[in-house]
């Protein structure tokens, strides 16, 4: 049964995540539907991370096992076809070996947070951005994050129902850069716990407003405890930007 790895945009605000649930649209579940009028069949379509309600990919990857083989570029412009006119886009599909797996061959994923720091409201950026108001200093944001690169017990930025068995994870990079008035925050991991990346751009937001410093950052990583993390960034400035094998 030959597999494929697609590789997925979509713009995640009309979806209730990634994952097929009973509560409303997935993004999983809108492919699915795809391969079903494409093929005839309706194989489980398997991601590399189960991105929440209202977070964006620029690069998410999933693979599918369908009974017959395709050329990559049929399947890319059919399913692209049956997805019209919902917010997602297959960009590439290409043929894999059986034992290729979206999640478990990654190396590493690639997520950005992007910040726009600006009084006015949001327009065109409106559910694509996270909108503060009050100055932030970028540069204090950068140099307080760098206590959280590296091997650590992330318990304080963990989702109280995340389900990952161990709380520790490497956290391989974590950077903040300005241009005019967006913020973006770059996070690089073999893996993140549920909420990670936005727990901890909630709390590097309260580092940029000046009401926290680099050690209170580094104090609430130690603590271990979930009720040290600050407020939990939005899921609308998130975006699953690419997944390295």
């Amino acid at each position: 049964m030959p597999r494929y790895k697609l590789t997925i945009e979509y713009d995640g605000t009309p979806f209730v995540g990634w994952q097929v649930q009973d509560n409303g649209p997935s993004v999983a579940g809108a492919i699915e539907a795809a391969v079903a009028k494409f093929a005839g069949e309706t194989p489980k379509v398997a991601g590399a991370g189960r991105t929440d309600a209202g977070v964006h990919a620029l690069g998410q990857v999933a693979h599918v096992d369908l009974a017959k083989e395709w050329e990559a570029d049929t399947i890319r412009d059919a399913l692209n076809a049956h997805l019209r006119p919902a917010p997602i886009a297959i960009l590439r599909v290409e043929a894999v070996a059986a034992d290729f797996d979206a999640r478990f061959s990654a190396r590493a994923r690639h997520y950005l947070y992007r910040i726009t720091n600006r009084r006015a409201d949001l327009a065109l950026d409106r559910d694509r951005a996270w909108r503060i108001a009050k100055p932030l200093d970028s540069a204090a944001m950068h140099e307080a994050a760098q206590c959280l690169v590296g091997h650590h017990d992330f318990t304080t930025f963990r989702s109280t129902e995340c389900q990952a068995k161990s709380p520790v994870k490497t956290l391989d990079a974590l950077d903040v850069t300005r241009a005019g008035e967006e913020i973006r925050i770059t996070a690089s991991a073999r893996s993140f716990l549920h909420n990670q990346v936005r727990s901890m751009v909630g709390s590097l937001a309260l580092v940029g407003e000046g009401k926290w410093s680099a050690d209170d950052l580094s104090t609430a990583l130690e603590a271990r405890d979930r009720s040290a993390c600050g407020p939990v960034a939005p899921a609308c400035g998130l975006y699953l930007v690419r997944v390295d094998y």
